[in-house]
């Protein structure tokens, strides 16, 4: 199949040639090694050569013998290979040397140097609807960042909710392309049982429940979005699984998801804020691909239209998904924003240089009202004497068109946006 050009190609290319030594990551089947393929001159295969194993105990540095940049897949089957690139990075004293790639972190025990001044790190997710085919990417945010005062006034196609139910259950796995929503399904829900049956012992070298891990996953999935911590889950999973699993196990559980790459943190903004509301620290949390809490709940379109209100969950930990593969692309990371007096913003994109633009995340249009008056209220809030004024203020939708609306806010269609 011809290679789909991913949003990350530029980074990658970028920061290969500033370092000796680049470290791709991302959850299992996201890409990395397809996007690696096409700089890399030739490839080790860690966890298909049944020589590397015996190679690492008698002659290390031969596998690190090859074209270059040399693309080092799964490289944390072998930890160790870290230390020996590193080495070999300072005796070449060249750029684009290697390029590693793994669908997790080894545990941190494994002892690694730093490759500070060595490695150049690439964070990869799964396909955004921009690389998919399914927005033209008309309002980009770098336009949002640089050009503020531009009104959008843009008529796309506007989507249907079963479009958007059925990308939702899609997800953006590129293995997936071109499949039928039945097959999609079906392989999702086994990427599921593989992750609990088999990828969560591999990552932490103990043998893991899987029957609680499928539940734990199940509660993430519920709480999709939301802002959760261990006794949110704890307490989930006693009333709506009926079992019990401790807090010191839930942790360890999900630190091995966050070294699979499974599930991100959406952590909350820090910020000065003029009122006397205290700002809340506990971070959303969301699958690193929604189709993941579809899969996970043996759900499919049925079961989506028949609960709208956890569908649009679902649409924001999307479009989550989708800020935070355009943030990558424009220097910035992806927030969120709770007060102590109650009032929530979906998403804070912020750059490195203090700029930022605020994000509410609407499944249908009836709700936008509701969202600037939010959106409006939080900018009062803000103590521009220390905090620079928002570039925008954002309401992303689904089903609706793009435009500006006359207080300045800007309406934004998802498939419509793009980095």
């Amino acid at each position: 199949m011809k290679y789909k050009k991913r949003i990350t190609d530029k980074e990658i290319e970028m920061k290969l040639e500033a370092s000796g030594a680049l470290l791709i990551r991302g959850p299992k089947s996201c890409g990395k090694t397809e996007s690696a393929k096409q700089f890399a001159n030739s490839i080790l295969n860690v966890d298909q050569n049944e020589q590397v194993s015996l190679l690492m105990d008698i002659s290390p540095q031969q596998l690190l013998v090859g074209k270059t940049p040399r693309l080092i897949d799964e490289w944390q089957e072998q930890p160790k290979i870290w230390n020996y690139v590193r080495h070999e990075v300072d005796n070449r004293s060249k750029p684009s040397q290697f390029i590693l790639t793994g669908s997790s972190n080894p545990v941190e025990s494994i002892k690694m140097h730093s490759g500070a001044g060595r490695f150049t790190i690439v964070n990869m997710r799964t396909m955004s609807w921009i690389e998919l085919g399914f927005s033209t990417g008309k309002i980009s945010m770098n336009d949002l960042f640089k050009s503020p005062e531009k009104k959008i006034d843009i008529i796309d196609k506007q989507l249907d909710l079963e479009f958007i139910i059925e990308k939702i259950i899609t997800g953006g796995f590129p293995t997936l392309l071109g499949k039928k929503l039945s097959h999609i399904i079906h392989l999702n829900q086994t990427y599921i049982d593989l992750l609990t049956e088999v990828d969560m012992s591999r990552v932490s070298h103990v043998k893991r429940n899987p029957i609680k891990v499928g539940k734990l996953l199940k509660s993430i999935a519920r709480n999709t979005a939301t802002i959760v911590n261990t006794k949110t889950l704890e307490s989930d999973i006693q009333k709506k699984e009926n079992t019990s699993i401790s807090t010191p196990t839930i942790d360890e559980y999900l630190d091995a998801l966050k070294r699979l790459m499974i599930i991100e943190e959406q952590p909350a903004w820090n910020t000065h804020i003029r009122s006397s509301a205290s700002l809340r620290k506990t971070p959303k949390l969301h699958f690193t691909d929604v189709s993941l809490s579809v899969a996970t709940l043996k759900g499919d379109s049925e079961t989506l239209f028949n609960d709208i209100k956890f569908t649009g969950f679902l649409f924001e930990s999307l479009v989550i998904h989708e800020l935070r593969v355009y943030a990558q692309a424009n220097n910035a990371k992806v927030y969120h924003y709770r007060d102590s007096y109650g009032l929530e913003i979906d998403a804070i994109v912020e750059k490195y240089n203090g700029d930022w633009m605020a994000f509410e995340i609407k499944l249908g249009i009836g709700q936008i009202e509701e969202a600037a008056k939010n959106l409006n209220i939080f900018a009062s809030r803000i103590d521009n004497t220390k905090v620079k004024p928002p570039k925008s203020l954002n309401i992303i939708t689904g089903t609706g068109m793009s435009f500006t609306r006359k207080d300045g806010i800007n309406v934004i269609s998802i498939a419509s946006f793009g980095p």
